[in-house]
């Protein structure tokens, strides 16, 4: 499909970038740029990029696309120069969490290449390339959002390399993409950091929260272990809509604490269970893709080799596990290990082997 792909920026995503393209649909080039020549050499070194450089030049000449995997506030200056060197019918895209303000700053540019701006929802608090891997995108969501020059030929075949790295495409426009991933996105970011802060501001003296803050508070308060600088970067980026979606929270929040001042216990109550009853209508299956994931809840002992046996009496059934995940707590789950399966047959086979071993086993829908 593509025989050379540039990456600029070879941190988890554009390393996990690389190692998808290289493995999963088999590009034969992969050229990266990267301040760090270590992480370069290291990537030359396992086989995942061919060629390296710390600057832009003549080595993406000839590049079919060119991912710009960088600090948003800085990827059309990347792209400003590519333009010298790419060929006109080089599709470059990038990875960027805003993608508006882009649009707006390649605009008098955006007829020497065909741009398709992307946005992969997935990620890790870890943000190296000796965090990414190959399955990083494997059933994620990638939005893409194309500008309106770029020819349908060019957008399915952004499309089907996409989704022939495990990732599930979804196309939107710039402004729909900037509006959505405000609420979904940064907002969340930006409250599981306020919620850090807060801890930290109200902690006692011999610092109790700060011992017993464990479960739920760590569980949602993960991504606040993100890259700041670039957090720093989309905040500035997306202003407007990330404005519009806090004033709504705090309009949220603000009748919640009438409610609670009022001793309104319906009004209480209803905020959770309005709460409680749109995250249980999340669906198992993926919209436009028709994946659906067959998942199962155990409850395991925490000692060595629990998991161990799980999957080898799986495996010898000839059962295969689509997914696998541990619950690090047990204050509202019904077990500690999640398994996910591609088929319900391979389910219901699951759950009687199991259950005849004495597990505790839970259908999660």
């Amino acid at each position: 499909m593509f025989n050379k792909i540039g990456i600029i920026g070879l941190g988890l995503i554009g390393g996990s970038l690389a190692k998808a393209l290289k493995n999963r649909i088999g590009v034969k080039t992969i050229v990266a740029l990267n301040h760090n020549e270590d992480v370069l050499k290291q990537a030359y070194k396992e086989g995942v990029i061919d060629a390296y450089t710390t600057d832009v030049n003549e080595i993406f000449s000839d590049c079919d696309i060119i991912f710009v995997c960088t600090p948003v506030s800085i990827i059309h200056e990347y792209i400003q120069k590519l333009t010298a060197y790419i060929k006109p019918d080089c599709i470059i895209s990038d990875v960027g969490s805003t993608k508006y303000k882009i649009y707006e700053r390649i605009k008098n540019i955006s007829n020497k290449f065909c741009y398709i701006g992307g946005h992969p929802m997935t990620g890790s608090e870890k943000f190296r390339y000796s965090a990414s891997k190959e399955h990083l995108f494997e059933n994620a969501y990638y939005i893409i959002t194309p500008a309106d020059n770029v020819s349908e030929y060019k957008i399915n075949l952004f499309y089907t390399a996409i989704k022939n790295i495990g990732a599930i495409p979804v196309i939107v426009s710039p402004e729909q993409h900037d509006y959505i991933v405000a609420s979904i996105s940064h907002v969340p970011q930006i409250l599981a950091s306020a919620l850090c802060n807060n801890v930290q501001f109200l902690d006692t003296p011999q610092k109790h929260m700060y011992k017993l803050a464990a479960g739920g508070f760590k569980d949602i308060t993960r991504i606040a272990s993100s890259n700041p600088d670039m957090w720093e970067n989309i905040c500035f980026d997306n202003t407007e809509q990330i404005f519009n979606s806090l004033s709504y929270l705090e309009e949220t929040i603000k009748n919640f604490k009438i409610s609670l001042l009022e001793k309104d216990r319906s009004g209480v109550y209803n905020f959770f269970d309005n709460a409680r009853q749109y995250r249980d209508s999340f669906s198992n299956i993926t919209p436009k893709s028709f994946i659906k994931r067959y998942e199962i809840v155990i409850d395991i002992l925490d000692k060595p080799g629990s998991i161990a046996i799980i999957a080898v009496l799986l495996s010898s059934n000839n059962i295969n596990i689509k997914n696998m995940s541990i619950v690090n707590n047990r204050e509202r789950e019904n077990g500690v290990l999640y398994i996910s399966f591609d088929s319900e047959e391979q389910r219901k086979k699951s759950i009687s082997l199991l259950r005849d071993m004495n597990y505790e086993v839970q259908i999660k829908d």
